[in-house]
């Protein structure tokens, strides 16, 4: 049975042990620790886990120690711990900016550590998580790693960790784009007359059925759109438009702002 500490109990931890505990991780499996009295109430009172306020009694034995604290005192934090964790198992951070070569300097590099970026769906369980490890990473923790993160949605390896930041413009910034097409959709939805709830339900029912079919698999995304977009007709206009309007440079440069962003963020906690 593998053991699972979190150090911190926050919202996004909560939600990943949401997730473990709806798909066949057990209470006895999950340790959590936090300084603040509430966030270990929470858990508590949500989860059925008893939680500490001692991060070493928390790591000990565990498997698997799941890093959930700010990266603006993820420092102090691991380095304190360090001594504390067993030595095979595997460290994962879920703080954004956090490289590796930080990690091992605060723990040592015999560490075996994997850089996660999970999404905010993951809280209603349709997370998408990039994932990184360093060489020390075995099958056995890539595939209980896996299995935690794909319990709050998906989980995608990449090859290199620079591609972190390319996840971060992709799947963690990501859901921000969509919010932010629905609600110009809805704003313009009642300028065409609709009241704002028929303007709200219809958009995000759009844009829920519209990832279902293309989450399907049969078709790609480019033709699911070509499918629905009959020539000369109301569909065809509006894309036109959108082309016209230089849509696809408008997200090359916001998913590059993301990307930079994301990359100047890793120099500024570098150590």
């Amino acid at each position: 049975m593998t053991n699972i500490a979190f150090i911190g109990g926050g919202n996004m931890a909560s939600c990943i042990i949401g997730g473990m505990l709806a798909n066949g991780f057990t209470a006895q499996q999950i340790r959590v620790s936090d300084p603040g009295e509430q966030a270990r109430d929470n858990i508590q009172a949500t989860h059925g886990i008893v939680a500490t306020g001692d991060n070493h009694s928390a790591v000990a034995d565990a498997d698997i120690v799941i890093l959930a604290v700010k990266p603006q005192v993820m420092g102090p934090v691991v380095s304190d711990l360090a001594s504390s964790l067993n030595s095979s198992c595997a460290v994962v951070s879920i703080a954004a900016g956090i490289q590796i070569s930080d990690l091992q300097n605060w723990l040592g590099d015999s560490q075996a550590i994997v850089r996660a970026m999970p999404n905010t769906p993951a809280m209603v369980r349709q997370g998408a998580t990039g994932l990184f490890a360093n060489p020390l990473i075995t099958s056995q923790h890539k595939e209980s790693i896996q299995a935690i993160f794909n319990a709050v949605g998906i989980a995608c390896w990449v090859d290199q960790e620079s591609q972190i930041d390319a996840v971060t413009a992709v799947s963690g910034s990501g859901p921000a784009y969509f919010f932010l097409v629905m609600e110009v959709m809805q704003k313009v939805a009642e300028e065409l007359g609709l009241s704002a709830q028929t303007a709200q339900q219809l958009t995000i029912q759009t844009a829920l059925g519209a990832a279902q079919m293309a989450s399907s698999g049969s078709l790609s995304t480019a033709e699911l759109r070509q499918q629905v977009t009959s020539p000369g007709g109301t569909t065809h206009a509006a894309i036109e438009s959108f082309k016209a309007g230089g849509i696809e440079n408008t997200f090359r440069e916001a998913m590059s702002a993301a990307l930079n962003r994301a990359e100047e963020m890793s120099k500024e906690f570098s150590s």
